[in-house]
């Protein structure tokens, strides 16, 4: 199991673990479960928080979605065991897009240019909508996101000053 201090805007007290899948010992040797208090006698047991669970009972504290199979990470914060996505959901930080001005939840995929975020529906040429693809050349113009053809023809019309992302 292994700790990992969260980025900017959490505090200390937030910790993200890993939740290793593991063999259950011998019959002698049962565990009892963090969740439920009885012993585990599956063939697998999970360890988290420094102690031992029953698959079914390692869930998340909001959604009850089982925390072994979301992607073998869980979060933890004011005495909560979380999913990502709860956790970015209650404690993350949220945010306007720069495109639409409309909030973008702490827990939604987001484009970046510079210091703006936009949501990736908003990710697109301002002018023409084009929408970009991976590899793609945009340009940042004004906090106005342009592809390659519409700045050009800004640069030939005189419009704006040279400036590649």
């Amino acid at each position: 199991m292994f700790i990992w201090t969260l980025g900017a805007g959490q505090s200390l007290q937030d910790s993200y673990f890993g939740v290793p899948m593991l063999s259950v010992q011998p019959k002698g040797k049962q565990k009892g479960c963090a969740g439920c208090n009885r012993k585990i006698k599956d063939r697998y047991l999970l360890k988290a928080l420094d102690q031992y669970w029953h698959e079914d009972c390692l869930k998340c504290a909001c959604c009850d979605c089982r925390l072994g199979e979301v992607g073998s990470t869980l979060y933890t914060k004011a005495n909560l065991i979380l999913c990502r996505r709860d956790y970015l959901r209650l404690f993350g930080t949220t945010g306007n897009c720069a495109a639409c001005s409309k909030l973008i939840p702490a827990f939604e995929m987001v484009m970046r240019a510079r210091d703006n975020v936009y949501h990736l529906d908003c990710f697109a040429c301002q002018l023409c909508n084009q929408r970009f693809c991976v590899g793609d050349k945009f340009f940042l113009k004004n906090n106005m996101i342009l592809c390659q053809m519409d700045y050009e023809e800004g640069q030939l019309n005189g419009t704006f000053d040279s400036h590649v992302q």
